[in-house]
């Protein structure tokens, strides 16, 4: 994948090429759209549950620097706040600043922080040229944000920019190329066996959204899947050091797919509490099973989540 400059052709997931200004249009709206709802419908939390997930994946990003705390961090494209503000909860960061390129984000995140007793400081703002001072902060980080993002050359040196030296970067959750893929068997089980499983559950069919799958931007939104190789090199032509990507979610992914695209296909009120108590720990269980033994002896190109993470030349 190559980088591009505002208004060039931006090669997608998709066959249809669009202009990346096209794409930053559709990821405002697009997110927009999904704000109200975003938290019920991925199931985020900011009590011990939340934290726990968050700070796993920190440290799975981290490696041997995973016990540090962090004055001053900068997340970027944080929607509802998932991230940064379980982090300032769990004290690894003291001062946390949240932008998102949707500003229905940015207000839904705002109005969390306000519901926990979070102080995070808030703007919307664009990848590709933040509105911060160099030597700003002391991580960057993001979650499942890079592959939405058109110019990701321009984006990866605006990391660099901003952070102090020796200061680092953390990224989780972006999608594998073949991960991508292999998602698409548990997705298209789920979507064959949808109408039995909800006769066995006896729930209805969820009625249509009225915006569609967020106003039918979904496919335009995500406009990149990785090679473990594309994220490294973004990040040492950016000037970074010491980069490292994993992998993350194999059998865990598959499994949270399956059932995610089961209860999409239902009215949520009619999907028993016994059913999602069995989908969360399986997950759970699936999770540890990842991360124990094939996270540690399979390539990261073969998970559907990729973790990055490297540091700015002193």
């Amino acid at each position: 994948m190559t980088a591009v400059r505002s208004g060039e052709q931006v090669p997608s997931v998709n066959t249809v090429e669009r202009s990346a200004d096209e794409i930053r249009d559709a990821n405002t709206r697009y997110h927009d759209l999904a704000a109200p709802s975003y938290d019920s419908k991925w199931g985020i939390d900011f009590g011990p549950a939340g934290q726990g997930q968050v700070l796993g994946k920190l440290r799975k990003a981290l490696g041997a620097k995973s016990g540090t705390r962090f004055r001053r961090a900068l997340e970027i494209g944080a929607g509802t706040g998932y991230f940064s503000l379980n982090l300032v909860r769990a004290g690894i960061v003291q001062e946390a600043t949240c932008t998102d390129i949707s500003p229905g984000m940015v207000a839904t995140l705002n109005e969390n922080a306000r519901r926990i007793g979070v102080q995070v400081r808030t703007a919307r703002a664009d990848a590709e040229s933040l509105p911060f001072p160099a030597d700003s902060f002391d991580l960057v980080l993001g979650h499942a944000v890079l592959h939405h993002i058109p110019d990701l050359g321009r984006a990866f040196a605006e990391f660099e920019r901003v952070l102090v030296p020796g200061g680092r970067i953390a990224f989780a959750g972006e999608p594998s190329r073949i991960g991508d893929r292999l998602a698409t068997v548990p997705k298209r089980t789920a979507a064959a066996l949808a109408p039995t499983w909800r006769r066995l559950l006896q729930a209805d069919p969820r009625p249509p959204s009225p915006n569609g799958s967020e106003g039918g931007l979904e496919h335009v939104v995500d406009i990149h899947a990785f090679a473990p190789g594309d994220l490294a090199r973004y990040a040492r032509a950016a000037g970074f050091d010491d980069v490292s990507v994993g992998g993350e979610e194999l059998l865990a992914g598959w499994f949270g797919w399956f059932n995610r695209g089961l209860e999409a296909t239902a009215k949520p009120d009619d999907v028993p509490m016994l059913w999602r108590q069995y989908a969360y720990h399986g997950y759970l269980l699936l999770q540890r099973l990842d991360a124990r033994v094939l996270e540690r002896r399979l390539p990261a190109a073969l998970f559907y989540n990729l973790l990055l993470t490297a540091r700015k030349r002193q």
